[in-house]
């Protein structure tokens, strides 16, 4: 966790703001809500951390990576999920180094680790993996999907074969795009999977149809990708006020009204919004903080929304 002398360092550089609300300094103050996990009674904090786009940097680069460094350090304070692929240029490995050096300094890391397979060839799949563990510094995933459903048939197997070996704890399938819903949907009631990952938004909220119930039917924790629709969201709200019965629920901006709708759904249990910022990284977090919306005033939240939205 971030020591007073740390905080100070960060805060001259320029990495923390101090326009920060109140409370949102530490990332320890914040009592980060969880959710369980269905199929083990296992508890994650609802917010992570995704990496797309965020995490590519030249790892030769201090400036970029000690901003990464103090992004996870944020989320590792209170536990927390991040999320990467090999899809993602080279994240894995700046994920890799920051939790490296975390690990010298002998802060207590409460990491809930989640990648991807991403190849259409088994083998290759195989050979990703390994360089997956390799990257991460990490003998036991918690949570390995298959991505965008590439060639999902062989690599649940191989997966599943991991899981029993203990070389893996939890797997899953993913995607972020609606034409593979319906198969999408298909592998989730017929394969023993513990985890599907797919975009949901408050602007985007197909997957209520029949993706959220069904998960919630089926028992399977759900990840969200795409809360902010890659930040196209902050555009339509840019120079808008919040509502005033926002405060009720704790929300102080833009980014934690749309993930608080986001985690108010019963069959949500992680949402991992994409940053390299760690002042987003403290203010996501803080969604997760203080009473949730019911359904009347999720209803009004999107009503809001979509009247301010341009």
């Amino acid at each position: 966790m971030l020591d007073r002398r740390e905080f100070l360092q960060l805060l001259s550089s320029g990495i923390l703001a101090t326009a920060l609300p109140s409370g949102m300094l530490s990332a320890k103050s914040l009592p980060v809500l969880s959710r369980v996990i269905p199929k083990t009674g296992e508890s994650i904090p609802m917010i992570g951390l995704g990496t797309s786009r965020t995490f590519h940097v030249d790892v030769n680069d201090s400036v970029e990576m000690q901003k990464r460094l103090a992004v996870v350090r944020a989320l590792l304070s209170t536990g927390g999920m991040i999320d990467s692929s090999p899809m993602y240029s080279n994240a894995e490995e700046v994920i890799g180094k920051c939790l490296d050096k975390l690990t010298k300094e002998r802060v207590d890391e409460k990491l809930f680790s989640a990648s991807k397979v991403w190849s259409v060839n088994t083998q290759a799949g195989i050979r990703e993996y390994a360089e997956s563990e390799k990257l991460w510094r990490e003998k036991q995933f918690d949570l390995m999907y298959v991505h965008n459903l590439l060639n999902w048939e062989e690599h649940l197997k191989t997966l599943q074969a991991y899981k029993q070996e203990g070389r893996l704890r939890y797997l899953g399938i993913t995607t972020s795009h609606r034409r593979r819903h319906a198969e999408f949907q298909k592998i989730m009631k017929e394969q023993d999977i513990d985890f599907v990952q797919f975009s949901y938004s408050i602007a985007n909220r197909l997957a209520e149809e029949k993706l959220l119930p069904l998960a919630q039917e089926k028992e399977i924790a759900v990840v969200i990708n795409r809360g902010f629709q890659t930040g196209h969201l902050f555009k339509r709200v840019e120079g808008k006020p919040l509502p005033e019965w926002a405060k009720d629920i704790q929300v102080e901006s833009w980014a934690q009204f749309m993930l608080k709708f986001i985690i108010s759904h019963p069959a949500v249990t992680v949402v991992i919004p994409a940053t390299s910022n760690p002042e987003h990284m403290l203010e996501n977090m803080a969604a997760a903080k203080g009473p949730m919306p019911d359904n009347k005033m999720r209803e009004e939240m999107v009503r809001y929304f979509e009247s301010v939205a341009s």
